[in-house]
């Protein structure tokens, strides 16, 4: 028996030569776990050495993981080849791209395409698909900031703006690339191997991403500090609408016109500050849904 009970403890052997590089792993095989008086008692069939792992909060099962990564790559998939056939399109009409509205969308299905791509495509090479994926996110992020920017100033207050679309291409492009190339040069094991919890920590998962809990946490900011500015610039746009609706029949328009902005401006990326408590799952699931089909 081991006293200090929690919900999300399970009794596990040590199991030799039964991992990855034949250094073992955690088993549960022959051990029962029961939870009485505040007590955990382990029932094993064996006598080996065996321990009770406490598991985070809040982590998934195995179905549950299995059933999320099957979504994000059917959704993802579906948003590579979308992207990919409306950038062939485009450079084939190359009159459309004269408006710079519509080559913006372009750069924001450019970014979305390498990050589906690496996302799909993350094998080997570790540390180098990591640093791509970031790169991914981070220009899509930027691309969707871009969008907003653009909406605001040039379609909602028609204001002109010398070199636009190069000045859009150093911050959305330029500055996530120099970043990530600059913490690869400088601090390499950023990225790695990163451990996905379940519910049983022995068959936990692992892909290329972020090692660093520090650059976690800045790239969380910088999403937060973008999906705050599309919000803000959604609410605008909202507001201008609602004001210039003149006509009965207008209001099922707008309401497809907020949909469109919602997908365009990403804010549906601001669901993943909500996976906590009852929300995880749900969030999770809705997230992965939204956003692997963005593109």
């Amino acid at each position: 028996p081991f006293h200090q009970d929690a919900s999300n403890a399970t009794c596990v052997f040590w199991q030799p030569g039964a991992g990855a590089g034949s250094t073992g792993s955690w088993s549960r095989e022959g051990c029962k776990t029961t939870h009485r008086e505040g007590t955990i008692i382990c029932h094993c069939d064996h006598l080996t050495y065996f321990a009770v792992l406490l598991l985070p909060a809040g982590t998934l099962n195995p179905a549950q993981l299995a059933s999320l990564t099957h979504i994000s790559t059917i959704g993802c998939s579906l948003s590579a080849a979308a992207t990919l056939c409306t950038l062939l399109l485009c450079y084939f009409s190359r009159q459309r791209l004269r408006d710079n509205t519509t080559r913006i969308h372009m750069h924001l299905l450019a970014a979305l395409l390498v990050l589906n791509c690496c996302f799909l495509l993350a094998e080997g090479l570790c540390r180098v698909t990591a640093a791509l994926l970031h790169t991914g996110l981070l220009c899509t992020l930027a691309w969707m900031a871009a969008e907003a920017f653009h909406l605001l100033l040039v379609k909602v207050y028609n204001i002109y703006i010398q070199h636009y679309l190069l000045k859009l291409c150093l911050f959305a492009w330029g500055l996530p690339i120099l970043a990530v190339v600059a913490v690869f040069v400088f601090k390499r094991d950023t990225y790695g191997y990163h451990t996905i919890s379940t519910s049983e920590g022995y068959r936990n998962v692992t892909m290329c991403w972020l090692t660093s809990p520090s650059a976690h946490y800045t790239t969380l900011c910088y999403a937060g500090l973008i999906l705050l500015f599309n919000t803000l610039v959604l609410g605008r746009v909202v507001m201008i609408l609602q004001r210039i609706r003149q006509q009965k029949g207008q209001a099922r328009k707008d309401w497809a016109t907020v949909l469109g902005l919602t997908c365009l401006l990403g804010t549906t990326w601001g669901l993943a500050f909500f996976s906590f408590g009852i929300f995880l799952v749900p969030q999770l699931y809705l997230f992965t849904i939204l956003n692997s089909l963005q593109g």
